[in-house]
């Protein structure tokens, strides 16, 4: 059984780097997609190569300001590919490490032309809902962009789970309803329940679902067509091989237009994107 190739793809959660990836990382990549050479940086070409072979229209691709966990993707880095106008280039600062996050947003979205924000709590030492971040938040919503969180598990080395549950975002959609918030992996592994709830209450709040076998979807999220302007779908490529993953999510039990939404339309609306 084949997707629906009618159905349109924007993937909302994609991984690139100049400098290769701390080893743990590495080794673990080269299990789940043997395909790429880790050893080169992971450029434009390859990256429009693997969104052509899966069908994936435009790719919203990240920084990383991780270094203790999977390491560093500059924003400089990640900028420049987007100068393709189908890589949509995310920034990433962070907050246990910088005191100028404010300015470093700012020059990201205004002077680098970088279209959202990913945060990594659990990479990045933080509690999302702690108010020395409120600031980093504020400016966000006044630039009017995106900020994907990471939640749930990971197995990298160094890694604090503590800091990725998604219930922490039930304060930061409180007090700040006009930030769009999408959750990364829908809190993977513990707490899918915590994050369906969450994108269930609050408006802001989006479930994407990088890292998630597609087949288990269904069951870990019960009822979700009833969340059909909500739903983001993300590959976290290179940890997948996408077309593969592009088609099981095809191949999901919806109507086509839930997957239309959930593959496409919702991306672009939180994108701005016509």
């Amino acid at each position: 059984m084949h997707g629906d190739d009618t159905v349109g793809v924007v993937d909302f959660h994609m991984h690139v780097y100049e400098k290769p990836w701390n080893s743990w990382v590495v080794e673990y990549l080269k299990k789940i997609n043997p395909q790429i050479d880790y050893t080169r940086p992971i450029d434009e070409g390859i990256l429009i190569r693997e969104m052509d072979s899966a069908g994936v229209e435009l790719g919203v691709v990240f920084a990383e300001s991780t270094p203790e966990v999977t390491g560093t993707v500059s924003n400089e880095f990640v900028a420049r590919l987007g100068k393709n106008d189908r890589i949509i280039p995310f920034c990433s600062v962070n907050p246990s490490k910088s005191e100028n996050v404010v300015e470093i947003l700012e020059y990201c979205i205004n002077e680098l032309s970088m279209k959202g924000l990913k945060l990594l709590p659990s990479y990045m030492y933080f509690y999302p809902n702690d108010t020395k971040v409120y600031p980093l938040y504020e400016k966000a919503v006044e630039l009017d962009i995106p900020v994907v969180f990471h939640t749930g598990t990971s197995i990298f080395r160094n890694v604090r789970q503590k800091y990725a549950d998604p219930l922490l975002l039930d304060d930061v959609a409180v007090d700040f309803p006009d930030l769009k918030i999408v959750m990364a992996h829908s809190g993977r592994g513990l707490w899918y329940n915590t994050a369906l709830m969450l994108a269930r209450i609050h408006d802001n709040v989006y479930l994407e679902f990088s890292g998630l076998p597609p087949k288990r979807i269904p069951e870990y999220f019960p009822n979700l067509e009833e969340l059909e302007d909500k739903l983001i779908f993300g590959s976290d490529w290179p940890g997948c091989n996408l077309r593969e993953l592009v088609n099981g999510f095809k191949n999901l039990p919806y109507s086509n237009k839930v997957k239309r939404k959930m593959l496409r339309e919702n991306a672009l609306k939180l994108l701005k994107v016509e």
